[in-house]
């Protein structure tokens, strides 16, 4: 059971919310905070096509006259074309009718009428993030190529709309949740924020799941090493959820989707920030402040955070080893976890000009947390031996990461058409000191079994992810548009885990090489990617294919030894195809195809013996599993304020990477003789999931409003490839709820709680057994000694604040 309240009140630390404009506009009489348009362009000679320089572009509209307390005409922007014909109009309103000329010497003067506010091209096919996007693109306008002595074409008529942004959206392949309001997250991570989000799951140790697989995660479109805990809340702006991900998106994950999280960027001209502050449940207090500054052709932002948690938990675990000579070992236990972290974000874009932008992005990370561990481990086997012990485990744990991105985009003149190219890099560090404490004792008494076991581990590490990538669109007309790009990753990692035990006869700590490892591995993956999208009537079709290659090269640097694997090109079609029913509701139905390789602690050949009840090694032979995903879903708009969406999905997978047990003999020491259950990895025959998930967004009142979350599935994995009669499957559900009580202006409540019911391990994390005489991760020969096929037991939570 988890319950936790998020207590954001004003009291003792008073946080301070400012937004200072360091610069007056020119304002309208009903327009007094809407100067926000932005008209540019760039000016042609007809016959030549060449820039015209020096050309002076004038703006003109209504502005009132205070004196005579009436509307006036008058000059709202004068500027002069630059050397290359370019021009920017900015601080406009965006409201009433405008006349924009233009005149050179030698040329015969243009005049254009211009307007934000005309007539709307009802399109019932739009939903409303569609709309929001339209309305920031009006407001940010690019007239094209304007070539003096010719008439322009008119310009689109469009509705300026200024509604509340609604908490959850559908896109074309993905779920959008605007979160930036949410006070249950306040002052929290990402993992407060996943709570919050219909059809994702956090279990009490903070992991995410998405539809009972771990999601790939995603910063602003691209990949990350930052995990969910790292990132704060109040820098996030939205959630997406990409279920079934098209080609444009990375083919590998497996079963698991990609949850993107898009941060906030203030593009606000002139000068502004805010500070805030609050306070945990457990008394911990997170700080944070953001500023930005847009003057000209520079918009720069810096957005920083402090959080301090703390997390306290108990666990217990039952093993049953059924065989010749039956055993139980039984853990149990309690945790403290204290730490902080500090976040830093910071960047600018340079606006070259009004069709080219370069975009520099950093980040900073660091944490310190300890962690305070104890349980008791009740062995016992038969009637042979029986014993108890006492486990302390003290650690610590450091970490620091950091990235930057480099971005350039290019508009061209015709709008949805242009190019992106960007290089990612992140890179992480960390380091921890562990000290665990073993004393066993004969039952029922506090007599020394035998000698207290005193071991410590230093481990450190580090990786980098280098990413580029290109991207081209183009909306070729109202009803085509064509994506394509291709992309580099390369990953590389490298770690050290020293262990030592301690001699008595030496009264210190000496070093254990063979269960010592210092390692390192690449891993690579190249990909080109391509997409059509066609309109007609009231069908909207995507479809896409991607080809991906990678390998792996480990290198286990103790050891003098390395393994290398390649995978051969793949391809991986994606389709999207959605029926308008009417302007309330929707109709789609899409198909990927994705892969999950392993990964490198999955596939390195070497024995980890840091937990002696649960010894591991890796299998170098695995193979990567396939995944064929299908997902319908029905969208209806039934009222204001209400929104309904059902989908119903089923995924199947090949050669499912699944956990596998066997028996063989303990090295953990060189004079052991007696065996003991490895955990490893292998390759089941398949996997099947399918569910439907059902959210509801609906006002129940005018001061309620409630989105509601249910998700039932059934998990099937087929193992008889490794055992005879190695089938598990389990019907399951899941189920989440959100309240929001407007109570007073500028006064909120919000409930939100989540149950699930017992479920078996997801896919990815399932497990079978076996026994295998021969002891090494690959060749699993030998007859099962039962199942270790896991459960997941019912958990539910509440959250609140005000």
């Amino acid at each position: 059971m988890r319950v936790s309240f998020s207590l954001l009140f004003f009291i003792l630390i008073i946080p301070i919310a400012s937004n200072v404009s360091a610069q007056q506009f020119p304002q309208s009489r009903n327009n007094s905070n809407m100067n926000v348009g932005h008209l540019y362009g760039k000016v042609l000679d007809a016959k030549t096509d060449k820039p015209v320089e020096a050309a002076t572009v004038q703006l003109t509209g209504g502005r009132f006259d205070t004196s005579a307390k009436k509307m006036k005409t008058a000059i709202l922007k004068t500027v002069l074309t630059e050397n290359n014909g370019d021009f920017s109009l900015d601080n406009l309103p965006v409201f009433g009718k405008f006349t924009l000329t233009i005149s050179a010497v030698g040329y015969k003067p243009y005049t254009q009428q211009i307007t934000f506010g005309l007539k709307f091209q009802n399109n019932t096919n739009q939903n409303q993030q569609d709309r929001l996007q339209q309305m920031m693109n009006m407001v940010d306008k690019d007239l094209g190529n304007i070539k003096l002595v010719q008439d322009s074409a008119t310009l689109a008529s469009v509705t300026v709309t200024t509604s509340a942004k609604p908490f959850f959206e559908m896109g074309v392949d993905r779920k959008i949740f605007n979160v930036d309001k949410n006070i249950v997250s306040q002052g929290q991570t990402a993992t407060e924020v996943m709570k919050q989000i219909p059809g994702v799951n956090v279990d009490i140790d903070g992991n995410v799941t998405l539809r009972n697989s771990a999601p790939q995660l995603f910063v602003d479109g691209r990949p990350t090493t930052l995990t969910f805990d790292q990132i704060p809340s109040d820098l996030i702006d939205r959630v997406e959820l990409i279920t079934n991900p098209s080609a444009k998106y990375d083919a590998s994950g497996g079963n698991a989707g990609i949850i993107n999280i898009v941060l906030k960027k203030n593009k606000r001209t002139g000068y502004n920030g805010g500070i805030r502050t609050g306070f945990d449940s457990r008394g911990r207090v997170n700080l944070g402040g953001d500023i930005n500054m847009r003057q000209n052709k520079i918009n720069f932002f810096l957005n920083g955070n402090y959080n301090q948690r703390k997390s306290t938990g108990t666990f217990n675990n039952v093993r049953d080893n059924i065989s010749d000579t039956p055993s139980t070992i039984t853990q149990d236990g309690k945790s403290i976890n204290n730490g902080s972290f500090a976040f830093l974000r910071t960047g600018f874009d340079y606006f070259i000009d009004n069709r080219n932008t370069l975009t520099l992005t950093g980040t900073y990370v660091h944490g310190h947390f300890r962690n305070n561990q104890s349980q008791v481990v009740d062995s016992t086997i038969e009637e042979k031996f029986s014993s108890y012990s006492n486990v302390y485990n003290n650690s610590a744990f450091d970490f620091r990461n950091y990235g930057g991105q480099l971005s350039f985009r290019h508009n061209f003149s015709n709008q949805g058409h242009d190019i992106t190219a960007d290089v990612n890099y992140n890179g992480s560090t960390n380091n921890s000191t562990n000290y665990i404490s073993t004393y066993t004792f004969s039952p029922g008494t506090r007599i020394f079994k035998e000698p207290p076991f005193l071991q410590h581990i230093n481990s450190n590490g580090f990786n980098r992810f280098l990413t580029m990538q290109s991207d081209y669109e183009n909306q070729i007309n109202d009803k085509t548009k064509i994506e394509a790009g291709v992309r580099s990753a390369v990953r590389f990692y490298k770690n050290i885990n020293n262990q030592y035990y301690f001699n008595d006869s030496l009264k210190d700590y000496v070093f254990i090489p063979f269960i010592s490892s210092d390692y390192k591995y690449t891993d690579q993956v190249y990909a080109a990617y391509a997409t059509y999208s066609l309109k007609l009537k009231k069908w909207n079709l995507q479809f896409g294919l991607r080809g991906e290659s990678s390998n792996y090269n480990g290198t286990l640097l103790n050891k003098d030894s390395s393994f290398k694997v390649n995978y051969a090109i793949s391809l991986f079609p994606s389709s999207f195809i959605t029926y308008h029913i009417d302007e309330k509701q929707d109709l789609q139905i899409n198909y990927s195809r994705r892969i999950n390789r392993p990964n490198f602690f999955q596939l390195i050949p070497f024995y980890d013996y840091s937990d002696p009840q649960n010894p591991s090694v890796g299998n170098a032979a695995l193979k990567p599993e396939f995944t064929n995903s299908f997902e319908l879903s029905y969208n209806n708009i039934y009222k204001k304020g209400a929104n309904f969406l059902m989908s119903a999905y089923f995924k199947y997978s090949t050669d499912l990477i699944t956990r596998f047990q066997y028996k063989a003999l303990n090295g953990s020491t060189p004079e052991t003789s007696d065996s003991v259950v490895f955990n490893t990895y292998a390759n089941a025959n398949n996997s099947i999931t399918y569910g439907l998930e059902l959210t509801n967004r609906i006002t129940l009142m005018k001061i309620w409003d409630m989105t509601l979350n249910v998700n039932l599935y059934n998990s099937k994995i087929n193992g008889n490839n490794l055992g005879e009669g190695f089938t598990s499957q389990k019907l399951s559900w899941f189920a989440k709820m959100n309240n929001t009580f407007k109570i007073a202006k500028g006064l909120n409540i919000q409930l939100s709680g989540d149950y699930q019911a017992k479920t078996v391990l997801p896919a990815s994390s399932a497990s079978v057994s076996g026994s295998n005489g021969g002891g090494r991760g690959g060749g699993f020969g030998g007859g099962f000694i039962g199942t270790a096929q896991g459960y997941i037991f019912p958990r539910y939570g509440v959250d609140a604040a005000i």
